[in-house]
């Protein structure tokens, strides 16, 4: 789980500022944290709430292609692609802020796993050696919420080992009355108050998602329906795998949504938003369907006005421009060879190649014989040279 923490030394750099500058108490800190993190993404909720109260006005739409293209999954890709291009629907939109929840959902559970880290910044080769100590292994998710838990109950061993760190986890608050935040939730008559907050997170989530659904207008189609029971089944493994604290901020988190909901509701009203979308598309249709006047070529070749629609308009574009491409390259051939043809023109490289091979023997010929000549030539004038002298 770690790797998807990465966020987890900026958020806890953020605790750490609340924790020591506002509070002074782990919960409080969780809650304010909570608050100032949906406060911060709220303009991307209603960014969201846009998007998806627009894909509510396009669903008939893209049910209509579903069930008409049931069978040509091909053609109803395509009719899809057509309908995100013309009309602007996008099948992605919205997605940012779930993937945000998403990463920093793992970034706060990796700063709750370990408080020591993230918040008072005690070094893991003081953390570490401590877990020999408690005998769990070093990697465990539970060993600084058992390192706190063995403060509070002042073990001597471990409080030795943390040394000069000591007086800051005894500082550290991270209970509320008797409900220890960071232990983890136990299953047991004497732990039940560990519970609260785990049963709280999964009930209010479940809630959340019911009102989110019907605040955005969307209806959930298929296997869809099932999502909120399926995240809802997740989390009751993940609320009681992980301290106390992660629970806290989760239904805190998850009543503040409930809340944004409504608010970003009266922002972008989904039946209003499909009024909007509904005249939106119907004056794109009725502009398709207008006449517009054009000037075309009779088959006289004399220029004429015709009322044409936008189909018939971009089919005359694209004779228009085959015409210009026919004139423009005209001197071009553009159909396939035949086979007679392709063998005519092997035979005539080749015809070509023999030539220029013969012209190339009789030019290294013609390189020798000169060479020869040279050398006679030379001969003769060095004799000439040699007469000349003995006369003198």
């Amino acid at each position: 789980m770690q790797f998807l923490g990465f966020l987890g030394g900026p958020l806890g750099y953020v605790m750490e500022f609340i924790y020591k500058f506002l509070v002074s108490d782990y919960g409080l800190s969780l809650v304010l944290f909570t608050v100032l993190l949906r406060v911060l993404m709220f303009p991307l909720r209603v960014k969201q709430q846009k998007s998806t109260a627009r894909m509510a006005a396009y669903q008939p739409m893209i049910q209509e292609i579903q069930k008409k293209y049931a069978k040509d999954q091909k053609r109803q890709q395509e009719e899809l692609m057509r309908l995100q291009q013309e009309y602007g629907y996008s099948p992605t939109a919205g997605c940012l802020p779930m993937l945000l929840n998403f990463l920093v959902l793992f970034g706060i559970i990796e700063v709750v796993y370990r408080p020591l880290t993230y918040i008072l910044h005690i070094p893991a080769d003081v953390i570490n050696p401590i877990a020999d100590i408690l005998q769990v292994s070093a990697n465990s998710y539970t060993l600084q919420s058992n390192i706190i838990s063995a403060v509070v109950s002042g073990n001597q061993e471990v409080m030795t080992a943390l040394g000069q760190y000591l007086p800051a986890v005894q500082d550290f608050h991270v209970t509320w009355g008797s409900l220890n935040l960071v232990a983890m939730p136990t299953i047991s008559l004497a732990g039940w108050m560990t519970l609260i907050f785990p049963v709280l997170s999964i009930v209010t989530m479940v809630a959340s998602q019911l009102i989110i659904q019907k605040t955005s207008g969307q209806e959930l189609q298929g296997s869809m329906k099932y999502m909120p029971w399926i995240m809802s089944a997740m989390f009751i493994f993940i609320g009681f795998t992980v301290p106390v604290g992660f629970s806290l901020y989760y239904t805190v988190s998850n009543l503040l949504m409930v809340i944004e909901s409504l608010v970003a509701k009266k922002i972008y009203d989904p039946e209003k938003m499909k009024a909007q979308l509904a005249a939106e598309i119907e004056e794109k249709r009725k502009a398709k369907k207008a006449k517009k006047k054009v000037t075309v070529k009779a088959e006289d070749g004399s220029k004429v006005e015709k009322e044409v629609s936008e189909s018939e308009l971009a089919s005359l574009r694209l004779q228009r421009a085959r015409e210009i491409d026919a004139e423009r390259y005209a001197d071009e051939r553009t159909t396939p060879l035949t086979a007679e043809e392709r063998a005519a023109l092997e035979q005539q490289g080749n015809k070509k190649k023999k030539k220029s091979a013969k012209k190339a023997e009789e030019k290294v010929e013609l390189t020798d014989s000169q060479s020869e000549t040279e050398k006679m030539l030379a001969e003769e004038k060095a004799e000439s040279e040699k007469l000349h002298k003995d006369d003198e």
